[in-house]
């Protein structure tokens, strides 16, 4: 068990009942300065928000902070051996991004190219689909909906998953729910859509038959789920397993889907990374091309982040200075109404140590008192704000208090005590017995 020492522990004692005879005066105190803890909480709270807000529409669209991403260039072989080494592992997934149309069979999708459904963009600009070997020679793929006549279709982006993407990006479900890969591949395709597919396919009544490129017949798709995956064209994704029941696997290494994209978990072995290598470069692919990239989404916009908090830290400093002004001028006060009393406890050999401890005693008290009034209301604000935006910005959904603005709104109660009450200590330490001969 923790003993206090026997001056520190008369500092606390007499300084929490001075705390009690003039409350009235402690609350003014208090007042002035919850504003600049509640200020330092609301910072600190907000950044920490912001970071995991911008780390939450990162990892979306990138992946999780550490996850490993391989970029496999296109070559017959290469999803196919890729595949192969992967199944079954828990600690890494597959995607490979191809176009698919659903709806009307041969006609112009509403849409053309893929591009945002949201009636401003006009369906979006389709310009001529290229495909180009390691080399860099380049050279235009013929369009199979050159001279369709226009119709009730919706082209999207095709997206091929292997194992389970979320881990690694996650995906924020809207509805319905995700791809389970622990079923028997069905004949009918079950889909996801992202948010601007959902919104398309609210807007327009498309019938429900999906051709994609390598297919070697139409599919009928199943729509069990939307999520919100950041992107700002219609997508869907699928199952590979399935979508192969419709098409050969060397498809998913044409040109038009641009290979595969590995992601690992940062415990993933190198002997994996090794024999995909080894047998990639085997089966023809330049091993100059294939990389091994690590995410550090957090670091590249940490500088970002940390010139924005000092910038509102500073701020919150200024309105702190000010309820430390505020308690400064109480505690000169106060000590200048107990001027006797403090003479009296010299007269009695009360140390000077002693009696400076007092007064700081009173404003350390005072300034916890107030941090913890600030991180309360800070805590009951961030719940409300939770509650009422929380279905609007799914960040802020159960988002819980953080600890690191509980320590920062205790730091500032405990400094703002100490820069209040020091001036005011040192002068009643200074205090001479002969003040209460005169009195």
């Amino acid at each position: 068990m923790i003993r206090l020492s026997g001056r520190f522990r008369s500092s606390l004692i007499i300084g929490g009942q001075g705390i009690r005879a003039r409350k009235m005066r402690t609350f003014l105190s208090m007042i002035s300065l919850f504003l600049g803890v509640l200020a330092v909480v609301t910072v600190q709270a907000g950044s920490v928000i912001a970071q995991r807000a911008l780390l939450s529409d990162i990892e979306i669209s990138q992946g999780k902070d550490g996850t490993l991403q391989m970029y496999l260039p296109p070559n017959p072989k290469a999803v196919p051996i890729t595949m192969e080494l992967i199944q079954g592992r828990t600690d890494v997934a597959g995607l490979t991004s191809g176009k698919a149309i659903i709806g009307e069979p041969g006609v112009k999708p509403i849409n053309e190219g893929g591009g945002p459904l949201d009636g401003s963009s006009g369906g979006g600009y389709r310009g001529p689909m290229m495909t180009c070997d390691a080399g860099g020679q380049c050279k235009e793929i013929e369009d199979p909906n050159a001279g369709a006549p226009d119709g009730q279709a919706i082209e999207l982006s095709m997206k091929a998953v292997t194992g389970n993407i979320l881990q690694f990006r996650p995906y924020r479900l809207e509805s319905g729910q995700w791809l389970d890969d622990k079923t028997t591949p069905s004949l009918s395709p079950r889909i996801v859509l992202n948010k601007k597919a959902a919104d398309g396919f609210a807007k327009y009544q498309v019938p429900a038959e999906m051709r994609v490129d390598g297919a070697v017949a139409n599919a009928t798709p199943r729509i069990i789920g939307v999520v919100d995956d950041g992107g700002w064209g219609p997508a869907a994704y699928v199952r590979s397993d399935e979508l192969l029941n419709w098409m050969p696997v060397d498809s998913l290494s044409d040109q038009r889907y641009g290979g595969m994209e590995l992601m690992l978990a940062p415990t993933t072995t190198d002997d994996l990374q090794q024999t995909l290598k080894s047998r990639l470069t085997a089966a023809g692919v330049n091993p100059d091309e294939l990389h091994v990239r690590t995410v550090n989404s957090l670091k590249e916009m940490q500088s970002q982040l940390t010139l924005m908090r000092w910038i509102f830290l500073g701020m919150a400093a200024l309105v702190l200075l000010i309820g430390v002004a505020g308690i400064l001028n109480v505690g000169l006060a106060t000590v200048g109404e107990r001027i006797e009393e403090f003479a009296l406890r010299r007269a009695v050999g009360t140390p000077r140590l002693l009696l400076a401890g007092i007064v700081l005693a009173e404003t350390l008290l005072t300034g916890l008192l107030t941090a913890a009034a600030a991180i309360g209301f800070g805590a009951l604000g961030l719940k409300a704000v939770s509650i009422v935006l929380g279905s609007r910005e799914p960040f802020l959904q159960d988002v819980a208090f953080p600890w690191e603005a509980g320590v920062a709104g205790v730091l500032a109660g405990l400094i703002a005590g100490v820069l209040g009450g020091l001036i005011p200590a040192i002068r009643a330490a200074r205090i001479p017995i002969a003040t209460v001969m005169r009195a």
